[in-house]
């Protein structure tokens, strides 16, 4: 995932360099949560399951080969294709912190997952700003988009 360029000031000099060590040295180009392939086009069925084409079967969203069989209507109803795009993640989401145990490869998906309550408390955090520069400068911060306090 790019860094964005205000947090770009958080995350060390060496960040590349960093990350390609974590991703493709130690992780060896797959994601460290679910074992998707770097810069592969994988089968999916959005809640975790894809197709492994090394082993010629399924996998869970925590990497496990599955054992039983697809029901037809899985395979012909939600099959998607995605390109799996791995990134270093930090595990505690402290961008000071770049030891060894706390990064990790992610792919987009194990991703968005493990930063989800982070991407919470920011959706929060961006709503509270709004609202209070509303009150300050406009009045009361109206419930309806695009309205004008009275």
């Amino acid at each position: 995932m790019p860094i964005r360029p205000e947090h770009r000031f958080f995350y060390p000099i060496d960040w590349p360099q960093l990350s390609d060590a974590i991703r493709f040295r130690r992780a060896r180009g797959r994601c460290e949560k679910c074992a998707r392939p770097h810069l592969q086009r994988v089968f999916h069925l959005g809640d975790g399951r894809w197709w492994d084409a090394e082993i010629s079967g399924w996998r869970d969203g925590q990497g496990r080969r599955l054992r039983q069989r697809l029901r037809d209507e899985d395979l012909f109803a939600r099959v998607r294709v995605t390109k799996v795009v791995l990134a270093t993640a930090h595990r505690d989401h402290d961008t000071a912190n770049n030891e060894d145990a706390n990064l990790a490869a992610f792919c987009q998906r194990c991703h968005m997952l493990h930063d989800h309550d982070e991407h919470q408390r920011r959706r929060w955090r961006t709503l509270f700003r709004r609202k209070a520069m509303g009150d300050l400068f406009q009045g009361p911060y109206s419930a309806v988009r695009g309205s004008q306090p009275q």
